[in-house]
């Protein structure tokens, strides 16, 4: 019954008595901490050039990103060889092998992800399938090894973008109009 009696503002409250306005001092206490603290954001992981196999934990996209678009600008195609590396640079070919069954499946990395902690690959549902990944755990242990790297040339400002001082950096061929020049 009391809650119904009490005012919904702040300034009817101070009205009613019920709240004293707050007064300023000389010194002003220290502003207090914020109850919600901002999302401490790790920083991106560097991107893994090396060639080495990495081994942990693979997961499958859900069926909700079908046709969505990946990092690559390609729509998923859950029967296509897609995955997702948070390391591997886009557009790596790699042999995902799965450590259980022995099943392996070579993917294309093509998107970003995954954004769950312990985990190294996202695969498709067709790619999950054929190297045996337990579609009620949703998860398995697998061993990436990649076969192709891209070549060190994406465009200005992406992941992909070599260092400035970068010895092997070609110049791009010039295009022609078909005229001698």
């Amino acid at each position: 019954m009391f809650e119904k009696l009490m005012p919904t503002c702040l300034a009817c409250a101070v009205a009613a008595g019920l709240v004293w306005p707050r007064v300023a001092t000389a010194d002003p206490a220290p502003p207090a901490a914020s109850p919600t603290k901002p999302v401490a954001h790790s920083p991106r992981p560097a991107l893994d050039r090396s060639g080495r196999t990495r081994v942990g934990k693979a997961s499958f996209y859900a069926g909700k990103f079908s046709g969505r678009k990946m990092a690559d600008g390609s729509r998923m195609d859950p029967q296509a060889d897609n995955a997702a590396s948070k390391t591997l640079p886009l557009g790596t070919t790699a042999r995902v092998t799965n450590l259980q069954t022995g099943q392996s499946a070579v993917v294309t990395i093509r998107d970003r992800g995954p954004h769950v902690p312990g985990r190294i690959v996202d695969l498709s549902p067709q790619t999950a399938q054929q190297v045996g990944l337990d579609r009620h755990e949703g998860v398995s242990k697998v061993a990436v090894t990649p076969l192709a790297l891209p070549p060190r040339d994406a465009g200005a400002g992406s992941r992909e973008t070599p260092p400035a001082d970068h010895a092997t950096a070609q110049e791009a061929p010039r295009a022609t109009t078909g005229k001698h020049q």
